[in-house]
């Protein structure tokens, strides 16, 4: 199957690379059924976004960001592009709102959590990073680690058994989802390979590869 859409996570927040060769409405088409069906994934966030692969006028550009608000719960902070001036205002203003997030709701978290840090967050949380081990992270919404988890992850904490965690690197000491949970031990085993998402099932936690369907929808650097 040939994508026209890929979405790729970065440190600033996504970037999504459009098909030069279709026609603009259908490729509109094609980056509202991404997000639609990924829309559960990454939550309620807040990201910048830059667009790659085709040249596109500012009304085209604005159509995209649109087209992905419509389709999920991401808000656009500010569109990234290779204008190095607008570049360095964009990251200054998306680094001030990340201070502000993680000050206020925590939704959003750039950088490592060490041993003994603890991250809580009343919504969905991103952590672009690692959780290290001995690190803790703890959202009444879903878990999002774009980097490894080797520490220990509490999603639904308000009782949600819908919530899920995934991570890039699957490696956690304890996994926990409303008051269901297990423990893994101390030896940062892998419980896979590549992206991983943890979920209940049957009254357990079970943690699986993500589909091949939903890989082919969204690629990680």
């Amino acid at each position: 199957m040939h994508n026209t859409v890929v979405i790729k996570g970065n440190k600033s927040g996504l970037t999504v690379y459009l098909d030069p060769a279709p026609a603009f409405q259908e490729i509109l088409s094609d980056v509202a059924d991404k997000f639609r069906e990924s829309a559960k994934f990454w939550g309620s966030v807040q990201m910048a976004l830059t667009l790659e692969g085709r040249d596109m006028t500012a009304a085209e550009e604005f159509a995209v960001v649109n087209t992905i608000t419509e389709n999920s719960q991401i808000e656009i902070l500010c569109l990234l592009d290779h204008d190095i001036n607008r570049i360095e205002r964009c990251e200054k203003a998306l680094n001030e709102k990340l201070m502000e997030l993680n000050s206020r709701t925590g939704q959003f978290y750039k950088g490592n959590l060490s041993a003994g840090e603890t991250l809580e967050a009343e919504a969905s949380i991103v952590v672009i990073g690692d959780v290290e081990k001995g690190g803790r992270v703890i959202s009444k919404g879903n878990i999002i680690v774009l980097g490894e988890l080797r520490g220990f992850a509490h999603a639904g904490a308000s009782g949600n058994y819908e919530a899920v965690v995934t991570a890039l690197e699957m490696a956690p000491s304890q996994l926990k989802i409303a008051d269901i949970q297990q423990k893994y031990g101390d030896r940062g085993k892998k419980l896979g390979k590549g992206p991983m998402i943890a979920g209940i099932a049957d009254e357990h936690i079970e943690v699986k590869t993500l589909k091949k369907s939903f890989l082919n929808r969204i690629n990680f650097i």
